[in-house]
């Protein structure tokens, strides 16, 4: 696992790919895991074939490599595909991400996990008016 700067993991990766291709550098998969800010995951022959390949790339922090070798089983959680779907429950208030409504904030009517699809009332609206969005343009709010 490389420590990287925060929002730049895919130049990071992008710089990376490059690099082991021109080189021909023992590097078999680079990864960015969204909900892991500021790091990449990198396999590879050995620590040496990484260090190489991270040598003189700026966004990459400190001495780079953190924690050795990453087992399997701690991953497992990361890499596991689970549902958007099961995030949002009726009653959840809920932040617009994108559209017309970006910003604002809403209480979530109805769930369609078929269509992917969450009806939302805006909280601060005048004229209480359901809209129909797709999952991943809102976000549950912690509160």
């Amino acid at each position: 696992m490389l420590r990287t700067t925060v929002g730049q993991e895919a130049l990071v990766v992008d710089i990376l790919a490059r690099k082991v291709e021109r080189e021909q550098l023992g590097v078999y998969s680079l990864a960015v895991v969204p909900t892991w800010k500021g790091y990449v995951l990198i396999e590879a022959d050995n620590e040496l074939t990484v260090r190489r390949a991270i040598s003189n790339i700026s966004q990459v922090k400190g001495k780079g490599i953190v924690g050795g070798e990453v087992k399997l089983d701690e991953l497992t959680t990361v890499l596991e595909a689970k549902s958007l779907m099961k995030s949002f429950n009726e009653g959840d208030k809920v932040e617009i991400v994108s559209g017309a409504f970006k910003g604002e904030r809403a209480r979530v009517l109805r769930v369609n996990p078929t269509k992917e699809e969450v009806t939302v009332e805006l909280l601060e609206a005048a004229v209480k008016i359901p809209l129909t969005l797709k999952a991943e343009n809102i976000r549950v709010l912690k509160e």
